[in-house]
Parts: C-alpha cells; sequence; structure tokens
C-alpha cells in the first residue's frame, strides 16, 4: 500500500504540473484510500448529456481495471464522480470515487482501479454532480486468479474513418469475446482525402489537415470516438491497446517517419503530442506513457506480452528504392547485405531484454505476442515485387488498375507458379534461369520483421519449444503463417487480423475470379503461408483453452452501408 500510496502522490503531482506527458497520467483508486471511496449519492433525476464520447475500460486484470470518458466542457476545472458496481442498476456499488479533469488532459478522466477481487462482472458509470449529467453504463470484468479454463480475445487493428463504416467494431461488441486485443492504427493521421468511393458515408477527417500538433490528434480522436459503432465496443468490452504508426505518422521509426517533413516540424515534438493524447483516449497501465510495452497474465492459462514495435527502439526502415539505380535495377546483394546486419533493431535492446526475460519465465500453457507488424516470413520472387511496386504506383498516380495491368500481372502470377510446380516435381528441362526466377526471393515488406531478420531469429530462438502465438495487424489483410527459424525448424503460428476498414491489397484485384487467383498464388509461393485473404474486412476471434487454440476469421460483408452482416469465414485449431 505504501509504494501505491506514493505512486499516488507521484501522478497528482504531475496531474498539477504545468508540462510533460505525464498529465495524462491514470488517477488511481486504491481500497482503503478514503479519498476514492466516496459515499456519493446519485440525485433521483440524471440527464446522459455531456459525456457524448461514452465510457471504456482498458487492461483487466485479476485485480484491476481502468475506467474512462470524457466531459465535454470548456470550464477550468470540473469534477467528475466514478462509480464501480455489480449491478446495472447501482445497487450494490463496490468502489467510488471523485476526481477533477480539465484542458489539461483534455478534459478525459481515466481511473486505474486497483486491489479488485478476481472473477467480477462489472458496470461502472460516470456522473458531473452539479449539472446531474451521467455517462451511459459500461460493462468490464476481472479476470480469475487461477483456474481459467478459457479465454476468448478479439483481435483487431487498422480503422480508417474515411475508408468506411465500423461494422466490424459493432460485430466484435456483439461477440462473446472477453476483452479486445488492439495492436495499432486506431485513428490515421493523414489529411483528408475521402478514401472511400462512397461519398454518401460523409465520413472525412476532421482537422481537414494532417495531423501535427497535440490539438489536431485530439481532434481526430474525438472525431473516432464520436463513432457510435466503436462507442459501442468500448462500452460493452475492455480493451488492451497499443499504438502503430498511424497514431503518430506512417511508417514511424523512433527517430522520424515516412510521413514526416522537415518543413513539418520537430518530429520528437510531434511524436511527443501523439503520445500525450494516445495516453488521454486510450490509457494503460504505466507510469511513462512514453513505454507502453507491457504483459498480462491469465491465471495459468495464458501469458500475453505487448509489444511496440514502432517507436521504443525501431532503426529506419530499409527501402528498396534505395538500391536502385538509373536504369532501374536492384542492387539486392547489397539489400542482402544490410538486411542481416545483426545490430539493427525494431525493438530497440531495452525492450528486447525485456521480451526475453518475459519469454524465459513464462510459466502459463500460451504464450501470445501481441503486436503490429508481420513476423511471418513474406518472400517473394524478385520480379514479382517489382510487379507489385508497379501496380502500387500505377494506382497511387491514377486511383486505378488498368486491365491491361492486371492482365500482365496474372499472367506473371501464372508463370511463376506453373515454374514452382515444375521445381517441385523436379522437371529435368528446367534450366538455371527458371529455378533463379523462383528461388530468388526478396521480403515483401521491410517495414514488418521482414526487415530486421537478425532480431527475429533472437525471438524465434527463445520461442523454440514453447506453446506460443504471435498476433498481427497492420497489413490490413487476414494472414495465417507458419513461422520456422532460418534452419527451417518450426516456431510458432502467427494469426493476422484484416481491418476494420483501411484499404488492403483488393485495391489492386478487383475481379472476383483474378483475386481468388492471386490469393492462392501468394499461398502457393510463399513458405509458411497457410491461409490469405486479401479483400474482407474483419477480426480475429481466438479462444484459447488448455488443449486448443481455435482461430476464427469473422468478415462482415460491407463497410461501405450499414447494416453489415458478420460471418467466419476461415477457422483454423492448433
Amino acid at each position: 500500500m505504501k509504494k501505491e500510496a506514493a505512486r499516488r502522490k507521484f501522478i497528482k503531482k504531475s496531474i498539477l504540473g504545468t508540462g510533460g506527458l505525464l498529465l495524462a497520467t491514470n488517477f488511481v483508486s486504491c481500497a482503503g484510500d478514503p479519498e476514492f471511496n466516496s459515499q456519493f449519492q446519485a440525485p433521483s433525476f440524471l440527464a446522459k448529456k455531456n459525456f457524448d464520447l461514452g465510457v471504456a475500460s482498458f487492461d483487466p486484470t485479476d485485480s484491476q481495471v481502468i475506467i474512462w470518458t470524457r466531459y465535454n466542457s470548456t470550464e477550468a476545472t470540473v469534477k467528475i464522480v466514478w462509480q464501480l458496481s455489480l449491478d446495472m442498476e447501482f445497487k450494490n456499488i463496490v468502489r467510488s470515487g471523485e476526481v477533477q479533469t480539465d484542458a489539461d488532459r483534455d478534459y478525459t478522466v481515466a481511473v486505474e482501479i486497483q486491489d479488485l477481487a478476481a472473477n467480477m462482472q462489472l458496470y461502472y458509470r460516470f456522473l458531473q454532480e452539479d449539472k446531474q449529467h451521467v455517462s451511459v453504463v459500461g460493462e468490464t470484468r476481472t479476470f480469475p486468479k487461477t483456474g481459467i479454463t478459457s479465454l476468448h480475445i478479439g483481435l483487431t487493428s487498422c480503422a480508417n474513418y474515411e475508408a468506411g463504416y465500423f461494422n466490424v467494431y459493432e460485430a466484435m461488441a456483439h461477440d462473446t469475446i472477453d476483452l479486445v486485443l488492439h495492436v495499432g492504427d486506431y485513428i490515421y493521421e493523414n489529411k483528408a482525402n475521402v478514401l472511400s468511393a462512397d461519398t454518401n458515408m460523409n465520413r472525412v477527417h476532421s482537422p481537414t489537415n494532417e495531423l501535427l500538433s497535440l490539438d489536431d490528434y485530439r481532434m481526430r480522436y474525438r472525431q473516432y470516438r464520436k463513432d457510435s459503432s466503436l462507442q459501442l465496443l468500448h462500452q460493452k468490452k475492455p480493451c488492451i491497446c497499443v499504438w502503430d504508426d498511424h497514431e503518430i505518422a506512417n511508417d514511424a521509426y523512433k527517430e522520424g517517419a515516412q510521413n514526416h517533413q522537415t518543413n513539418e516540424g520537430d518530429f520528437e515534438t510531434r511524436k511527443q503530442a501523439a503520445i500525450q493524447a494516445y495516453s488521454e483516449y486510450l490509457p494503460f497501465t504505466t507510469t511513462d506513457t512514453a513505454i507502453i510495452y507491457r504483459s498480462f497474465q491469465f491465471g495459468d492459462l495464458a501469458k500475453l506480452v505487448v509489444l511496440d514495435t514502432r517507436i521504443a527502439g525501431r532503426d529506419k526502415q530499409l527501402s528498396v528504392e534505395a538500391y536502385r539505380d538509373e536504369s532501374g535495377i536492384v542492387n539486392t546483394l547489397q539489400l542482402e547485405q544490410d538486411l542481416a546486419d545483426s545490430t539493427r533493431t525494431l525493438l530497440g535492446n531495452i525492450q528486447k531484454n525485456w521480451l526475453l526475460n518475459e519469454i524465459n519465465s513464462n510459466s502459463c500453457t500460451w504464450l501470445l505476442l501481441g503486436q503490429q507488424v508481420l513476423f511471418g516470413k513474406m518472400h517473394l520472387p524478385i520480379e514479382l515485387i517489382q510487379e507489385l511496386n508497379k501496380l502500387q504506383i500505377s494506382y497511387a498516380n491514377n486511383t486505378f488498375i488498368s486491365e491491361s495491368e492486371m492482365d500482365d500481372f496474372s499472367l506473371l502470377l501464372s508463370d511463376l507458379v506453373q515454374l514452382k510446380v515444375r521445381i517441385e516435381a523436379n522437371d529435368p528441362t528446367l534450366t538455371d534461369t527458371d529455378k533463379n526466377r523462383i528461388e530468388h526471393t526478396m521480403p515483401y515488406n521491410l517495414d514488418a520483421w521482414d526487415g530486421y531478420p537478425a532480431e527475429r531469429e533472437i525471438v524465434l530462438n527463445a520461442l523454440e519449444g514453447k506453446r506460443s502465438l504471435v498476433l498481427s495487424g497492420d497489413s490490413h489483410n487476414a494472414w495465417h503463417n507458419i513461422v520456422a527459424k532460418e534452419n527451417e525448424a518450426f516456431v510458432c503460428h502467427e494469426f493476422a487480423t484484416a481491418a476494420v476498414s483501411s484499404s488492403g491489397l483488393e485495391l489492386f484485384v478487383s475481379d472476383a475470379q483474378q483475386l481468388q487467383n492471386f490469393q492462392d498464388s501468394l499461398v502457393y509461393l510463399i513458405e509458411g503461408l497457410v491461409f490469405f485473404d486479401a479483400s474482407k474486412k474483419g477480426y480475429v476471434s481466438l479462444t484459447l483453452t488448455q488443449d486448443t487454440a481455435i482461430t476464427n476469421w469473422v468478415s462482415v460483408d460491407s463497410v461501405l452501408e450499414k447494416p453489415s452482416v458478420a460471418q467466419i469465414t476461415n477457422t483454423i485449431q492448433v
């Protein structure tokens, strides 16, 4: 208790200060602390006003949870009462308290409620006594400390407000999942560009400029949190969240980003503003909002390790374009040498050592790595990568792919597939040139773990022999990878979720038959790839027991109109 009291005083002092990221640190409520156990009696009449971004809960464990809201106000300070109850009518209040919020934290409230009993279904709400305003009732929980027989996780990422409705979030809210793991791209930082072809949706980014300042990021979070489907998900399910790049800037790394130019100011200042806004709207258990990697244990069933593969320690990504000469030829030998550099890091040494300790100390049946970018080895024949790059450039310039371009691409795919079939059949007529077309491969995405293979091998060595699963997002498409070490020894499965709404590879392949051929061809050409869906939007539903892990990819039939129907489109059991 002394340790928590000291932490609480430290946090309060930070909240009363005038600068620094700790302005957004959570209020902390300990059992037995009279300051957070008020006997507040709610007025008989309460109006559901000014809590217009709903409620949310985060980082549930067997003894604590964070509850969140925002009060719409311009007053200097606002006092907010919070209540935690065993019933929706708040007749059996477990804990309550009063906190004060203001513009320094954008009128958000995040209470980290500690010392709770295990395995409780809980309900919570927020009240403003003077104006007799009340929020909606949120639902959350604590988990059993021992004897957990199953755990049901919903995995999601990549929700672009402009690209479509958040029907995926609504489907998750109605699912039986115990908690949501959101692995990033909760918002998008880009300026308004009406990505969706259906302009009747009226989903244009606000502010319309690219996000650079703290006010910009806050405004974008407020816009996203007004979405009814996202509000419903947060109201119904506790979440564990981690940022990816778009919460800061596209393809961010420790010291910069692809979507940050010198005329946009100091990147570190922009990053700190983005982190502060994130911690205000997606609070997590921490005393330093710059450190988001953390772990959770669910009895002896599962340990969930949540990583920051984006800004904690990431070296700048390598770019294929930097190795292309004036004639367009890529110096693949030099690129491969640079990729193999063992000093390049995705995690940074501090986080890497922390991760290795978390892996080595795990005693649970399942070890889960929740993280952003694809972990599996996505190596493709070089000429196929070059052709995909051409399609991306063409789409960026014209917003469509011509029929002739798609025909050429489909012919190349067919040709490469037939070559691999002949190689596997030991066709004696194959030339060395034929074989090289298949065997000379490159990573498709250097922003993912493929861009940091030496560090991935270190992690795989630590995971070897353990029942581990990697849960990923970022790519906007659905994947199942069987991940092996360089010596081809199997280590783990990776399950990657499709996007909530962000566009994926379906932009380049719209014809249904061509799309199916594309998916089937990639599964055949990429070693370790078991399942790939390039078009559907959805989430991953993972159910763990002591014996099995059952993974369902759940897809919605549309993000361009409401309502939408969700259905399971693929299942794997390991």
